[in-house]
């Protein structure tokens, strides 16, 4: 009894002893740096910003709605085409931290233009829209994709941190220090305030930059022996589509990124369109949102870092499943919300899932997939991923456009269709046999 005890408690120190790691701490700082980008730019203050330039009414909310969503969608589109070679890229030279660097001083220099253009009194229209407004939504469709291109080769450096049992362990953790950084980015609304949301651009973008530098400085890949034969980026392709021809070898692997794709279609539309329908919707000032936000965050820490004791503990495939019945029940409590303590639950409960979700797939990714694959196939999620998440924004964007007349009950029909999503993605990742894990 008392060997066991000990047992455990070396166990427990040495979870620690891992976490506590110069490269670990650098990696998941850059977690905490681009989370950062995508609570205050993504979620919160561009929405906003649009909501705040084009919405005056229940009508013209709904239009500022379908705004943000084509502008996700454009931003994914280009994902679509690129992350899959971003993959093969990291199988080829074994070199991530150098896109990780690059990427991300393109989307930091993207993010400052948005403030920058949005302060400016450039004069002109294009399509309808003002010169500046249209600037800032080109910069911010460009800095969407950079930030997500970085997240390929970041995803894909964790399994050079530690083996497969410690995956789980590394991955919660980053996650939960990632969700600090929200914490920290939302700090820029009290210099903001109810309106003029555009300051907080440039302040998002030097935040992203700051943490990101550890990552920068003190992470090194894993030494690659790199191939002599030069071949073009396009040509990725081609190795794309051989591992397609096997599909039959990785059949638990492409089952799941199948189900990856509904479930991130839910996620990722929500998490584009939760600020706008929780003012629209529910009726919460920008502060109260601002506060549940917050509430979430610490949800999506806390949740974070169990499910990477529980899937470490229950195995991945498990994992996936609890986290994806979570995401349902959040899903019709916010559709049917009637008031906002409904909400204030659903927003919580959205928040653990959101976290657990890139713990659970991040992990069965690792755990599914060969070494020597590994990068191509990180970057077909990030396909898969991208594929849903121009399909969920604009079926969001679409049904809010075609009820616009409704008013409030289009918002309620699009965040509804996302539930069936969800349900659809559990039904496909209930067909991976355990063990084929």
């Amino acid at each position: 009894m008392g060997s066991e005890k000990q047992r455990q408690q070396n166990q427990k120190l040495n979870s620690w002893r891992l976490y506590m790691t110069m490269p670990i701490i650098s990696w998941a700082l850059y977690d905490f740096a681009n989370t950062i980008f995508s609570s205050n730019i993504n979620t919160i203050f561009f929405p906003f910003y649009l909501q705040e330039v084009i919405g005056e009414n229940e009508v013209l909310n709904q239009i500022a709605s379908t705004f943000i969503s084509y502008s996700n969608a454009l931003a994914s589109f280009f994902l679509v085409l690129f992350s899959p070679l971003f993959g093969v890229l990291i199988d080829r030279t074994g070199k991530k931290k150098k896109y990780i660097v690059i990427f991300t001083l393109v989307s930091v220099i993207a993010t400052l233009f948005m403030g920058i253009f949005a302060t400016s009194e450039i004069s002109g229209n294009i399509m309808g829209l003002p010169l500046s407004l249209a600037l800032v939504i080109l910069c911010f469709i460009i800095a969407k994709f950079f930030y997500h291109s970085c997240l390929v080769f970041y995803d894909a450096m964790i399994s050079d941190l530690g083996s497969k049992k410690e995956i789980p362990l590394i991955s919660g953790f980053g996650v939960a220090v990632g969700y600090l950084g929200t914490l920290l980015g939302l700090t820029v609304y009290i210099f903001v305030g109810d309106n003029g949301f555009h300051e907080a651009f440039i302040p998002s973008a030097l935040l992203f930059l700051l943490f990101s530098l550890p990552l920068f400085f003190f992470v090194k890949d894993k030494p690659f022996e790199v191939e002599q034969k030069k071949e073009s980026f396009i040509s990725g392709y081609k190795e794309i589509y051989q591992t397609f021809k096997e599909m039959k070898l990785y059949k638990s692997v492409f089952t799941f990124m199948i189900a990856y794709f509904f479930l991130n279609d839910a996620i990722a539309t929500t998490i584009a369109m939760m600020a706008v329908y929780a003012k629209t919707i529910v009726g919460f000032s920008t502060g109260e949102f601002i506060l549940l936000y917050l509430v979430s965050t610490v949800s999506s820490i806390i949740g974070s870092f169990i499910f990477g004791y529980v899937t470490k503990a229950r195995g991945a495939n498990k994992a996936v499943k609890y986290v994806g019945i979570l995401l349902i029940v959040a899903l019709i409590i916010a559709t049917l919300a009637a008031n906002e303590i409904m909400f204030w639950i659903a927003g919580s409960m959205f928040g653990i899932a959101l976290g657990s979700m890139w713990v659970t797939t991040r992990a069965y990714i690792v755990e599914l997939t060969p070494d020597h694959k590994r990068g191509q196939f990180f970057g077909l999620f990030a396909f898969s991923g991208k594929v849903s998440s121009i399909l969920g924004p604009l079926l969001y964007g679409s049904i809010t456009l075609i009820f616009a007349d409704y008013g409030n009950l289009a918002s309620r029909l699009a965040l509804g269709s996302l539930l069936i999503l969800t349900i659809i993605g559990l039904i496909i990742h209930a067909r991976i046999k355990e063990n084929e894990d």
